[in-house]
């Protein structure tokens, strides 16, 4: 099945004391899925929230599809919490991992999708040996932990050479994506789009998930 434009808001952006409600116009506004930032204050400097907050968003949207953005220096100690939280994709960062193969097994098992995520500093060939296991492939194009950074369009070549190699793969990009940047992560081959501050900002958030996607999907062969 050829791949397909999505577009993921991340809800960092939005109202944390109103994020059902905040999620819930996202979904009703066209988003694909959400994108849930959790950071642990010592992989990454920042702090926001765990599985109980993403198990009573759960609560209260039911079927839509969460995807988890890990983070975290300890990717394992999160699956079985997030998963009973409601979780379907596990994305986490490769880099505090001894054992990239062994917590991939550990999230599947678990009964989500497997995201493997890579800073802007990590060579895309570093994960080669593990794409197979992955479901996802986020290349960041920003140094995560905060929100509303530059977009680094040196990030690319990571994701032509990935969309290169795996025709099929869902590769997502992350950081400083909107309306400005998205011609470059579809014309390199990014599918699935995470976008904070201009969707969640947007007086006409159905709008620009519209205009993200399409772009998307017009470079989908």
């Amino acid at each position: 099945m050829p791949v397909q434009a999505k577009i993921g808001p991340s809800i960092l952006n939005a109202d944390l004391s109103n994020l059902a409600n905040e999620s819930q116009k996202l979904l009703d506004n066209g988003a694909d899925y959400l994108h849930l930032d959790v950071m642990d204050g010592n992989f990454v400097p920042n702090l926001t929230f765990g599985h109980p907050m993403v198990k009573s968003l759960r609560n209260k949207i039911k079927t839509a599809f969460f995807e988890t953005h890990m983070m975290v220096q300890n990717p394992e100690q999160w699956i079985e919490p997030m998963a009973d939280a409601g979780v379907n994709l596990y994305t986490f960062h490769t880099e505090p991992v001894d054992d990239v193969a062994k917590v991939s097994r550990q999230v599947q098992e678990a009964g989500m999708k497997v995201g493997l995520a890579i800073k802007p500093g990590t060579d895309v060939k570093d994960i080669e040996k593990y794409i197979d296991l992955a479901d996802v492939v986020l290349v960041m194009t920003v140094e995560p932990g905060f929100g509303g950074q530059s977009f680094m369009a040196d990030m690319m070549p990571k994701v032509e050479w990935l969309r290169e190699n795996y025709p099929n793969l869902d590769i997502e990009v992350d950081g400083g994506v909107g309306p400005k940047t998205i011609e470059c992560c579809a014309k390199s081959g990014a599918n699935m789009i995470v976008s904070g501050t201009a969707v969640v900002g947007a007086s006409d958030q159905g709008q620009v998930i519209r205009q993200l996607r399409d772009v998307v999907q017009s470079y989908l062969k």
